[in-house]
């Protein structure tokens, strides 16, 4: 026991009077320029064999799952080769972290522990400095543990986050982006950065998430870690994200600088996700990008915007380039609101030729589906002109709702509302069997639906 403490107060005292704000010093470029010094310090020999020392009684303690006394006999030679050949081996900082995070763990007296976290800050300061192709990575390492073992420091934890992601980007882990934006959130609150960074660090983040959803889900994986971190983000966004806030913070930006075309895509953006779209910022950011820059993206956003405006004509327009995009989601969308916009028009077979064509684009999407079948419904009295052909168009209508909810489950209500709805206006059996036709039997539907189904009766 007295050994433990010992050895504990001497690593203290040798590593711990290293103030955490010096060492954070040494990341400047002036520091970064200086002589490293050979791989395995001046005493190469008594290098090596205090790597090979703590390293044995470290690997014992591993295999031990942490929890035999070997951590004791590892910390001394460990210390020697910190501070005495740093580029000694990476394993270093690696095995330094844990060993850190374990005697923080087991301490009680609060500044004992306060000597330990700034030695914990300082192992991966160093390593930022001998192995600095890393640097994205340990600044996001580091920041978690200063984030949850000293909150308080939350602006430097915030520091290292912003780094990190700025180095990291797609790359950046999932924790390290959950307390990237608590740290935010807390930087905001204490006045330290203007409440917009909150939105603007939300849609990097946002960004980073749904590249790495979509990348786990183009290998064949759930993304389940990832939609689990998005949702816990999105959670923490929510207080911020009304439609009243972001309006205020981006209004105020816009008026400032209307020509920034960074600025308008990220106001369409986050106003088109959280639905604040009937607002005449929106409205205005919107035609000002396509005017600025007339890509298949704004065109897309503005044709969104005349549908909601009920402008069906300027929204087909539009519509019509931003089917250009290279997102199958958005190209699908477009096609969709391509297919609803000839509907309003009543030009129902170019509605279900656009319903089609996102249903190609996107198989296991129900909604075409669904849009096709109210085409049908809606014809059945125009498309016949006795009891039985008025009402033979539900038939195929029906059909397409039964196929919407087989391959998009999550539509099953709204399918089997119309499902039970028209299947009441089919044919009365006595109609059916006055035409000399028989239920189970294929008919072959007329007018502009052309298509096989089933004869059913009502009931």
């Amino acid at each position: 026991m007295k050994r433990k403490v010992l050895l504990s107060f001497v690593l203290i005292l040798t590593i711990g009077f290293f103030s955490y704000s010096g060492l954070q010093a040494q990341e400047s470029n002036e520091t970064k320029k200086l002589d490293l010094g050979p791989k395995y310090g001046k005493d190469s020999a008594t290098c090596v064999m205090n790597i090979s020392l703590y390293r044995e009684f470290y690997k014992q303690w591993k295999q031990s799952k942490y929890k035999s006394s070997a951590i004791n006999d590892a910390i001394e030679p460990w210390r020697w080769v910190f501070l005495n050949c740093p580029r000694g081996t990476q394993n270093t900082y690696v095995d330094g972290t844990k060993i850190m995070k374990y005697l923080i763990g087991k301490e009680k007296d609060k500044a004992v522990k306060d000597k330990y976290i700034d030695t914990l800050m300082m192992i991966y300061d160093q390593r930022i400095i001998y192995y600095s192709s890393n640097e994205g990575d340990i600044l996001g390492r580091k920041g978690v543990d200063l984030f949850g073992l000293r909150i308080e420091d939350f602006e430097k934890a915030y520091n290292d986050f912003k780094r990190s992601v700025e180095l990291q980007g797609t790359k950046s882990a999932g924790p390290v982006l959950i307390y990237y934006f608590r740290s935010t959130i807390k930087m905001a609150k204490a006045g330290l950065i203007d409440d917009i960074l909150i939105v603007e660090t939300f849609d990097i983040i946002s960004e980073i998430i749904d590249y790495n959803i979509k990348k786990e889900k183009s290998l064949g994986k759930s993304a389940v870690n990832w939609k689990n971190i998005k949702g816990n983000i999105e959670l923490s966004f929510e207080p911020f994200a009304t439609c009243e806030n972001l309006i205020s913070i981006y209004q105020k930006k816009f008026d400032e600088n209307s020509d920034d075309i960074d600025l308008l895509k990220k106001i369409t953006k986050i106003l088109d996700k959280k639905k604040c779209n009937n607002d005449q910022l929106y409205f205005d950011a919107t035609l000002k990008l396509y005017e600025l820059e007339p890509t298949p993206t704004s065109a897309y956003l503005i044709g969104k915007m005349y549908y909601k405006l009920e402008n069906y004509t300027e929204a087909i327009n539009y519509l019509l380039e931003g089917a250009k995009l290279e997102d199958t989601v958005d190209i699908a969308n477009s096609y969709i609101l391509l297919a609803e916009s000839y509907r309003s028009l009543k030009n129902f077979p170019k509605s279900r030729s656009y319903a089609l064509k996102a249903l190609k684009v996107r198989p296991d999407e129900g909604s075409p589906l669904i849009i096709i079948g109210d085409l049908y419904a809606a014809s059945a009295c125009d498309c016949g002109d006795d009891e039985l052909t008025r009402k033979v168009a539900y038939w195929a209508a029906v059909d397409k709702y039964y196929k919407a909810k087989k391959i998009d489950p999550s539509l099953k209500e709204i399918a089997d509302s119309r499902i039970s709805s028209y299947s009441a206006h089919f044919p009365k059996i006595e109609t059916i069997f006055f035409e000399n036709l028989n239920v189970g039997d294929t008919y072959k539907v007329e007018c502009w639906i052309n298509e096989t189904t089933i004869i059913r009766a009502a009931k």
